[in-house]
């Protein structure tokens, strides 16, 4: 089943379940899809569903760190609870000791053992690891494990 067929259910689910997060969340990434693909002219790809959504999610991320920080506890909760729906539908997460070695098994694949070549470790770890490991994350990772 895509991604797009997941979300109408869950939106038919959250919309019985008179869920208004689920619901709102939920219809603006079913919309933020639909606008991809009629941009595209085509049904978009699993990689592209993914790159859309985890996109959301930093977009949401970002935002509640900077209501976070302007002591806006109101809409940082809300931020906070399409945080909470969105997450459902991304893969499941790289623990540190799992990133750290998925991180080190990839930079030795590549033969990268260099700061200066840490931009092509990136690159390849968010490509395989979308959704997996978050960047900020993976970006301390790399730095630390290349001389």
């Amino acid at each position: 089943m895509s991604l797009n067929e997941t979300l109408m259910a869950d939106l038919k689910a959250a919309m019985m379940a008179k869920d208004e997060i689920g619901k709102r969340t939920l219809r603006m990434l079913k919309s933020d899809l639909g606008k991809k693909e009629v941009e595209l002219g085509r049904d978009l790809t699993e990689e592209e569903e993914l790159t859309l959504l985890t996109g959301a999610v930093k977009s949401r991320k970002d935002s509640l760190a900077e209501y976070e920080k302007a002591g806006r506890e109101d809409l940082a909760e809300g931020e906070r609870e399409e945080l909470a729906v969105l997450a459902r539908y991304l893969p499941e997460p790289l623990d540190d000791a799992a990133a750290r070695a998925a991180i080190a098994a990839l930079a030795e694949e590549l033969g990268v053992t260099e700061k200066k070549q840490m931009g092509a470790l990136m690159k390849e770890v968010m490509v395989r690891f979308r959704g997996q490991i978050d960047g900020k994350l993976a970006s301390k990772i790399a730095g630390s494990l290349l001389s």
